[in-house]
């Protein structure tokens, strides 16, 4: 039989890899080196070549995208279906194990798949049912902690409660939990891969099937797997015959806080004795300026198992880096290129977006607005469509409107406060009646004494809270309500006991929404009232969020978290926000292993790029409600000099890669704007400061300058009036 065609078009390496015959075979795939091709024309290798049948070879991803576009580029290539075949998740691949050896898991053969909200509506009544206090034992708190037990291979037997209280009671919980399950023959997503992982050491002819019945294993973006799922791989490749190949990549494993495990590709070599590793490292993607920068990033990185991009094609050209001044003169340089791109015959959808943290978005997403590009968040939502985001808002749209229903019945119930929906329905009912509003109708009802116990003292605690905010904003500034809503609702706390990564994003994005109303009320004619501002900020937003996102068929940038950029290319990409504490992220500075995994983040940030690269850092950023003045990244100091062109705000032009000394830039503002930074300054409504920074020139310079009595303000020099001290 002919098999060239499998063979065509790969490179010596990919070739290599395709028909190596080792047992054992580690295969380090470089970002943008064809690692799904590899992965595809070795299975048909194995089925044409090797004459082995489709139906004995199992490969294993972790998307359901991933698995249905290798099984359908493998029947491309073989021409023919393939039948019975084992490609699919750890958790698809998991349930068919389930469902075939359901009697030796303990489980009936149509036991239930618990999705996560059924799992999180049975911990919560289990909480209920201990007497748990929700506020200091929250179920998502618990839900998640019993998933990652799971993850580790950890039933509640095995948890180590160390005496630790907090331990103790979640386990508590977790047994519980076990017990409702087991008699309600429900399994959870953590469930499918932990069952099956002991059904395969505890039953022989379970673990027999699987040793006479696969000759080949292979396993997609290895370097993902967490603790079960590398038990579970080594249970099923356990036979002395069976072939495994694991595909990945050591310097892409970004998802430790998913509780992946980049030491299992380094350790891949000693658990599975003879393996013949292969590096992939001609990238198809990139220019070489780009990747010789990740390379020298990623090489600052320790214990890895070490490899080089490079490319035949051409040099390209050199990454952009944009000093900005603020997150505004960011995003404002964001909008300038993806126009200019455009302008110059390219579309919007191959340009892309990156960021840290969801957060920075909210900036971004505002320049674009203004200046009409469509835009589309990569797997999530705007900044003003975001949960938490619209929870908040309706606080602040129910204080000025008291008619707005949507927004009583959102924030009434959000964070919860006893409120049930029998008073909700008896407070719809007594609007309808009366035809009046909601929360009049609500104060209605609890004048009359008609709704009582605690969802009477939640409903009271409520209406007093938006009276008082009315009275709060004609002393206040807007920003000083946003942090007085998010704070003394309880809202922030709220979304804080969200696990993970979840609630560290929403309170972000709370914090956010303070730097975004104080921007606004700094970019608002000193003449209008506070009350006024606030009105007019309920407006804007109404409008923006009324702009239609586009869709995946629409000519737009992409904007997205690093994290969800990768599998990705673009044309151009723009890095945004290298600084110390944001990225690398404050959280990860005191771990040497979490360092490195930001270092990979980047690493996969600068590899999505094919032809241009911008990187942008601001020198100060108001973010999370608070102004910042971090230095640059380290990251960009581990890339090398020669490959960056940097541009400066106001000149447009090349300077050193150096930044300017310090007196240099002062003496520059100082010509320009007529106040010097440092200097002391008064303005007739906040009082004295000093000014701390600047951007701009002419009459729409403006000056930032932190106030004793008012804290810190961006005020436009035309209309500021400030006088030297």
């Amino acid at each position: 039989m002919d098999v060239s065609h499998i063979l065509d078009n790969l490179n010596d390496e990919q070739r290599k890899a395709v028909t190596s015959e080792k047992q054992y075979l580690l295969v380090l795939a470089g970002a943008g080196s064809g690692k799904t091709r590899v992965l595809v024309h070795k299975i048909a290798w194995e089925v044409e070549a090797l004459g082995r049948n489709s139906s004995s070879i199992m490969a294993v991803t972790f998307t359901n995208k991933a698995a249905n576009e290798m099984r359908s580029r493998i029947e491309s290539l073989l021409q023919a279906p393939i039948f019975d075949s084992w490609v699919g998740t750890f958790h698809g691949l998991s349930h068919k194990l389930l469902k075939r050896f359901h009697k030796e898991a303990d489980l009936s053969s149509n036991f239930t798949i618990l999705d996560s909200d059924d799992q999180y509506r049975i911990v919560k009544r289990i909480s209920k049912e201990f007497s748990l206090d929700e506020a200091t034992w929250p179920a998502r708190q618990s839900q998640w902690q019993i998933n990652a037990w799971k993850d580790d291979g950890l039933r509640n037997k095995d948890v180590d409660e160390k005496g630790d209280f907090y331990t103790e009671t979640i386990n508590k919980i977790y047994k519980e939990y076990e017990d409702v399950c087991k008699r309600d023959d429900l399994v959870d997503f953590g469930e499918l891969l932990l069952r099956s992982y002991e059904v395969l050491v505890n039953s022989k002819s379970v673990k027999n099937f699987f040793q006479t019945r696969f000759q080949s294993v292979l396993i997609d973006e290895f370097q993902d797997t967490n603790t079960i799922q590398y038990k579970w791989l080594q249970e099923i490749t356990s036979s002395k015959n069976t072939n495994v190949t694991a595909v990945g990549d050591d310097d892409q494993s970004i998802y430790g806080w998913r509780g992946a495990k980049v030491e299992h590709v380094n350790t891949f070599s000693d658990d599975f004795k003879g393996t013949e590793i292969i590096r992939l490292e001609q990238n198809y993607r990139s220019t070489n300026i780009i990747l010789n920068a990740a390379n020298a990033l990623i090489d600052n990185n320790k214990d890895r198992l070490g490899k080089n991009l490079w490319t035949d094609k051409t040099e390209g050209e050199q990454i952009i880096l944009y000093q900005a001044f603020n997150e505004q003169d960011e995003a404002r340089f964001v909008a300038d290129i993806l126009k200019d791109w455009m302008n110059k015959g390219g579309a919007y959808a191959e340009t892309a977006v990156l960021y840290r943290s969801n957060a920075q978005s909210r900036a971004i997403e505002e320049a674009l607005l203004r200046v009409s590009i469509p835009y589309r968040i990569y797997g999530g939502l705007r900044f003003y469509e975001r949960l938490e985001i619209k929870n908040a808002i309706a606080y602040l749209r129910i204080i000025f409107n008291n008619n707005d229903n949507p927004s009583f019945e959102r924030s009434i119930s959000n964070p919860t406060r006893g409120v049930g929906e029998k008073t909700l329905a008896k407070i719809r009912q007594a609007a309808k009646k009366f035809n009046i509003s909601y929360i009049k109708a609500s104060a209605k009802l609890i004048d009359e004494g008609s709704i009582s116990g605690r969802g009477g003292s939640g409903l009271r605690d409520y209406l007093e809270f938006v009276a008082g905010c009315k009275s709060f904003i004609e002393e206040n500034t807007l920003s000083d309500l946003m942090e007085l809503i998010i704070k003394e609702t309880g809202l922030y706390a709220y979304h804080a006991k969200e696990a993970g990564e979840k609630g560290k994003t929403r309170t972000e994005n709370l914090e956010e929404l303070i730097s975004a109303t104080k921007n606004f009320e700094q970019s608002i004619r000193e003449d209008k009232t506070n009350i006024e501002i606030a009105e007019s900020y309920l407006d804007i937003i109404s409008l923006d969020s009324g702009d239609r996102q586009a869709d995946e068929h629409d000519d737009a940038a992409q904007l997205m978290t690093m994290h969800s950029a990768k599998g990705l290319e673009f044309k151009l990409v723009l890095l945004t926000g290298l600084e110390e504490s944001l990225f690398p992220h404050g959280r990860s500075m005191e771990s040497a292993s979490q360092l490195e995994e930001e270092r990979r983040l980047c690493y996969v940030a600068i590899t999505r790029a094919m032809e241009k690269l911008y990187i942008t850092h601001a020198e100060s950023r108001r973010l999370h409600g608070t102004d910042t003045f971090n230095p640059p990244s380290r990251f960009l100091r581990e890339i090398p000099k020669d490959l960056i062109d940097e541009i400066r705000p106001r000149a447009q032009t090349n300077i050193p890669y150096n930044r300017k000394d310090f007196n240099e830039t002062k003496m520059e503002f100082e010509e320009e704007i007529g106040i010097a930074l440092g200097q002391k300054v008064l303005h007739k409504k906040f009082g004295e400061g000093i000014v701390l920074n600047y951007e701009g020139s002419g009459e729409s310079a403006r000056v930032q300058v932190n106030f004793s009595d008012s804290g810190t303000k961006w005020l436009v020099m035309a209309y500021a009036n400030l006088e030297k001290i």
